[in-house]
């Protein structure tokens, strides 16, 4: 018997093991800047399909882009079904969602439900997600113990969190998550930074997953990781109820660390170079002009530790200061090799401690 799609709050929709696919209609321009953890696009109009019923729309007649809409959308939907669903069993449970819940994910969602799948219909679609990650930004950091990784650059932070994640301590990796590592020479060669919105509900996802009663291991971070912005909530609860813990690195374990984690800015020294060039205003030209000479003689060793004393230890003495006046009272985690055995057994003292 054929069925009518149900309407299905955004609730029951996050349930886990309610539906089998969540189902994004949206154009791959919108699904591109953030979707549902998990979603797959199935576009109901392609991006110059929906601007050329946009045009329309204002140009002409609300009628003449409807008509063009909805035969576009029929053509589509008949892909989607020739192409989607060959091994879909006649259990398959799939949500539809759009932009607002309307016309788009209703008319995959009509089709599906005729078909004879039991089909949901997300009730405020995309918009009612992304409202609910914002409030939940500002929410869900309360509940939770933050253990807050401290350390100068190249101290080992982003290392020491992949051990503690690895023994099976609750981990939010932030730069990971921004892929970013959080300092101007931080980009990641080929891997652009998502969407703040996708970041956004990166961290929204990792949250609401935490367990309350363990605590949650984080590094320290600025507000900004790259040109991505931290929840402010979040940042917030980190500085006045996070419990610090201060790495302490052997300078020479720092500089390793460094060249290792910075190689491919090595690659080209003209790009380090020019990434080096704003630091100007803060540092002064000579300074700047002084680092660029080390580069540009691929003096390694010898730069990286000029830009360790003369720019970022004191950025990072000025900043730790400021958003965690006690971390003097913190306990010390002494580095002293900074290769994986060290940092497995430091996670497991944590661990066991925490």
């Amino acid at each position: 018997m054929a069925q009518v799609p149900q309407l299905v709050s955004l609730a029951a929709a996050l349930a886990p093991g309610v539906f089998d696919t969540l189902i994004d209609v949206r154009s791959p321009a919108e699904f591109a800047i953030d979707h549902l953890p998990g979603a797959v696009n199935w576009p109901v109009l392609d991006d110059a399909q929906r601007a050329q019923v946009g045009t329309l729309y204002v140009q002409e007649s609300p009628l003449q882009a409807r008509k063009l809409g909805a035969a576009l959308v029929c053509r589509n939907i008949a892909t989607h079904l020739e192409q989607q669903l060959t091994d879909k069993p006649r259990e398959w449970r799939p949500l539809v969602y759009c932009w607002r819940g309307g016309q788009r994910s209703g008319s995959l969602a009509l089709v599906l439900a005729q078909v004879g799948f039991r089909t949901g219909q997300l009730s405020g679609g995309y918009k009612a997600f992304r409202e609910r990650v914002r409030d939940d930004l500002q929410t869900l950091p309360a509940a939770l113990d933050f253990r807050v990784l401290c350390g100068r650059t190249g101290s080992g932070k982003t290392r020491l969190l992949q051990a503690l994640q690895a023994a099976g301590a609750q981990v939010l990796d932030l730069e990971g998550m921004a892929r970013h590592r959080g300092s101007v020479l931080g980009a990641l060669p080929g891997l652009p930074q998502p969407t703040q919105k996708q970041f956004d509900t990166q961290v929204w996802a990792a949250l609401r997953q935490f367990d309350a009663g363990r605590p949650v291991f984080v590094e320290s971070e600025s507000a900004r990781i790259g040109r991505l912005a931290v929840a402010p909530a979040l940042l917030a609860r980190m500085h006045a109820q996070g419990r610090p813990l201060q790495l302490h690195t052997r300078d020479s374990a720092r500089v390793a660390l460094l060249l290792h984690d910075y190689a491919d800015s090595t690659v080209n020294v003209q790009a380090l170079c020019a990434l080096l060039q704003p630091l100007r205003e803060l540092r002064g030209a000579e300074r700047v002009q002084q680092w660029q000479a080390l580069a540009q003689a691929r003096r390694w060793p010898e730069l990286i530790t000029a830009l360790m004393d003369e720019h970022y230890d004191p950025l990072y003495t000025h900043s730790m200061r400021r958003s965690y006046p006690g971390l003097a009272e913190a306990p010390t985690l002494h580095i002293e090799r900074g290769d994986d055995v060290e940092f497995a057994a430091l996670a497991a003292t944590l661990l066991h401690e925490h």
